[in-house]
């Protein structure tokens, strides 16, 4: 069965979580009905997106690159300037203006009166940073060049779960940045000048080049943060959506494992479960944590992985027993009296077996121990 083939899990705006076969409706108030504005008879058809001039940074770099993958400003040219009048000619406006009117497609987050987030937008949404002008064309847009990017419908139930997870693991990142809101408080303990906004920060003229012109560098940004965008997209799509399918129906069916519904099988080894484990958990409100997960290594062998309990820790929810801990082969075999044993780890977080019989029987030897 191919992923797509699995129900995936999805949310509208407003609802409670559900499961859901059928294809999912996303918001109308994520598409814009129609991103062009009406032009004036005689008008040339070709459109603009404005943005400020100057030193660029990443957030109008990667707003600018996000409409631009839309049909109604594909072909659309950027106007770099800081005049009202050149500006209020553009279809589009990012970044500057003074202005936040979304029915008149103007995008700046810089006036004292902006406060706007994800969640004051759409309260459903968790995110409460406050949004860069980046932010802002993905909150109205956002859905809608997801669909293009990926050359799926709008309605395909993957848009809405890739929609929240390219905000959180990378817009709300810039949108941050943009607006000097702090990722943490206390001491600084190490600095990262390697992110996506520092990249596109250091494609401006250096302060003392005779050459200030900032359009070459500001293409460069452009293209260096839609690739990311654009990369980063696929990988959720093609890797990080599937390995979520799969834990998902792994999850669906654990009870067929073992009656106990605390132990799940991935057909397939080198899945990435934990992220998906954890938010499944709560979404689907499971009445017991699941304490081990089963999986074929690389040599077709089979590992039992204890579940942390949580994401950043090495604690375990249920380690394997003590006495197994170090043990090996023969020895590990008549100590648990399990067929095929190969090894427990000396900290009993994970073990091996040579068959997936004999790593479930681990894993429900622990859980009775």
């Amino acid at each position: 069965m191919l992923w797509r083939d699995l129900l995936v899990w999805g949310r509208c705006a407003g609802s409670r979580p559900f499961f859901f076969s059928a294809p999912l409706r996303c918001p109308r108030f994520l598409m814009p009905e129609d991103p062009k504005r009406p032009r004036r008879e005689g008008q040339a058809m070709s459109s603009k997106i404005g943005t400020h001039n100057g030193t660029f940074h990443c957030d109008e770099a990667l707003a600018c690159y996000l409409l631009r993958t839309l049909e109604a400003y594909r072909d659309a040219d950027i106007v770099r300037t800081r005049d009202p009048q050149i500006l209020g000619q553009c279809d589009v406006v990012v970044d500057v203006g003074g202005e936040y009117d979304p029915s008149r497609h103007r995008y700046d987050h810089h006036q004292r009166s902006f406060c706007e987030t994800m969640q004051s937008l759409f309260p459903e949404k968790p995110w409460v940073t406050k949004l860069s002008s980046a932010g802002l064309v993905y909150a109205h847009f956002g859905s809608q060049i997801l669909a293009t990017l990926l050359g799926t419908e709008l309605d395909d139930p993957i848009i809405s779960v890739l929609y929240d997870k390219m905000y959180e693991n990378f817009v709300e990142e810039i949108d941050a940045i943009d607006n000097g809101i702090s990722q943490y408080e206390g001491e600084q303990r190490y600095s990262i000048t390697t992110n996506l906004s520092a990249r596109v920060g250091h494609l401006n003229p250096r302060w003392n080049e005779p050459d200030q012109d900032t359009e070459v560098g500001f293409k460069k940004a452009m293209e260096l943060a839609g690739k990311e965008f654009a990369s980063r997209l696929d990988f959720y799509h093609r890797s990080w959506l599937p390995a979520r399918a799969l834990v998902e129906e792994a999850i669906r069916v654990r009870f067929q494992v073992d009656e106990s519904g605390e132990v799940i099988i991935l057909a397939q080894g080198g899945c990435p479960w934990k992220e998906h484990l954890f938010q499944l958990e709560k979404e689907l409100s499971l009445e017991k944590q699941v304490k081990y997960v089963l999986y074929p290594d690389q040599s077709a062998n089979w590992r039992v992985q204890c579940v942390p309990t949580g994401p950043n820790t090495f604690q375990n929810r249920l380690s394997l027993p003590e006495d197994w801990r170090g043990l090996r082969a023969d020895d590990l075999k008549s100590i648990s009296g399990i067929p095929g044993c190969i090894f427990v780890h000396a900290s009993g977080f994970i073990g091996g077996n040579e068959t997936q019989e004999g790593a479930l029987e681990m894993a429900r030897k622990a859980l009775r121990t």
